[in-house]
């Protein structure tokens, strides 16, 4: 007996395993692969990182060996296994798929790596062909120890991913992108197909990209609506609704100066904060005000939206005071139109109330938002 299988661990691993013909031990994939997947780009996992490979024991645990074991990634025909909890070596083998005649390598990249630890991540992988000419239309990846290598003679079961279709890279340029992001084109959201007819419709309204519609929803949804018409049912609308609300906006700013005014808004034209008249009020204090006036200057911004100063940084949302004043507990503000001026702020102290109760704010994004 060597001195390596002496050692604890291996005297360990050598119990469970029963000997060599058991199948204590497998690879596996850490997570599940991204999807779509097409050809000539980087294979991930579902977070967009690297594929992991890690070593598991009988109860899908991670574990390790004291030594490196190589492994390589290969293809595998969609349909195996039948089942996927049963397998040999040998019928492993026999499914695994190799280019058609006259083609580049299926799997290109870094096929080949070594586990230490019981993990080990996957380089730059990708494939070259489709999966349309196979029977299943379908490919998994598999991971096995390369022969030889496994100094021990741990046997050691192979990995095998979820099945997933291949599309040619030229697919990519109808890809919907999850989130989607501000500046994508808008026939980028679901329910919209390139140079289709609500493509057509919005694109001739100005509504060219993510960003123009969630604009446009926020100032004016019904006008939207109107623009796709009624080809678009009320799910349509719904999945594409939630779908560019799931963009990522970032912290840039829009600002909008006027005679008395200066509106802050948010990159999909949803007011942040303002500045009339000297006072400043945030996005929660909108619906105490005269609400009319104030939609009527959110749609003069958005109607000159690309001559509006753009600035990166955060506003902090803060109780709203009018200027010199204090926070007074019990007091409840309202926000009233004025002949003099824009906005005036009239206190009505609550010595009656003794329930100490916050304003009534609304947490709404924006004035004429339909934001859930």
């Amino acid at each position: 007996m060597s001195s390596k299988l002496r050692s604890p661990s291996m005297r360990m691993i050598h119990h469970q395993l029963g000997g060599p013909s058991s199948h204590s031990l497998q690879l596996s994939f850490a997570k599940s692969l991204s999807l779509p997947i097409f050809t000539g780009t980087k294979i991930v996992d579902a977070d967009f990182n690297p594929l992991q490979i890690i070593l598991v024991d009988s109860g899908k645990l991670p574990t390790s060996l004291p030594y490196p074991i190589k492994v390589e990634i290969v293809v595998l025909d969609g349909d195996f296994p039948n089942n996927n909890d049963e397998w040999t070596t040998e019928k492993f083998a026999k499914n695994v798929v190799r280019e058609r005649s006259g083609k580049r390598p299926l799997l290109t990249g870094d096929l080949n790596l070594t586990v230490r630890d019981g993990a080990a991540y996957v380089g730059e992988v990708e494939f070259t062909d489709n999966s349309s000419w196979i029977r299943s239309r379908k490919f998994r990846l598999g991971a096995r120890v390369v022969h030889g290598t496994n100094g021990e003679g741990v046997v050691i079961r192979e990995a095998v991913s979820e099945p997933f279709v291949v599309k040619d890279h030229r697919g990519e340029l109808y890809k919907k992108h999850h989130p989607p992001a501000l500046e994508d084109e808008v026939w980028r959201l679901v329910k919209i197909g390139k140079g289709g007819a609500f493509h057509q419709k919005l694109s001739s309204h100005g509504v060219h990209t993510v960003q123009d519609f969630l604009k446009l929803f926020n100032v004016d949804s019904s006008k939207l609506k109107k623009i796709v018409g009624v080809g678009m049912s009320e799910k349509m609308w719904e999945a594409t609704l939630k779908h560019a609300k799931s963009c990522v906006m970032g912290t840039r700013v829009y600002i909008c100066h006027g005679h008395d005014y200066t509106l802050t808004f948010n990159p999909i034209c949803q007011l942040i904060k303002a500045e009339l008249s000297g006072q400043i009020f945030y996005e929660r204090d909108f619906k105490r005000m005269q609400t009319a006036y104030i939609e009527s200057l959110v749609k003069d911004a958005y109607a000159k939206w690309n001559s509006l100063e753009v600035s990166d940084g955060l506003v902090y949302d803060t109780p709203l005071l009018t200027q010199g004043d204090k926070v007074v507990e019990g007091d409840s503000q309202q926000i009233v139109a004025s002949e003099s001026s824009c906005y005036s702020v009239i206190m009505h102290n609550n010595n009656n109330n003794n329930n100490n109760n916050e304003a009534d704010y609304s947490d709404e994004w924006g004035l004429n938002s339909n934001w859930d």
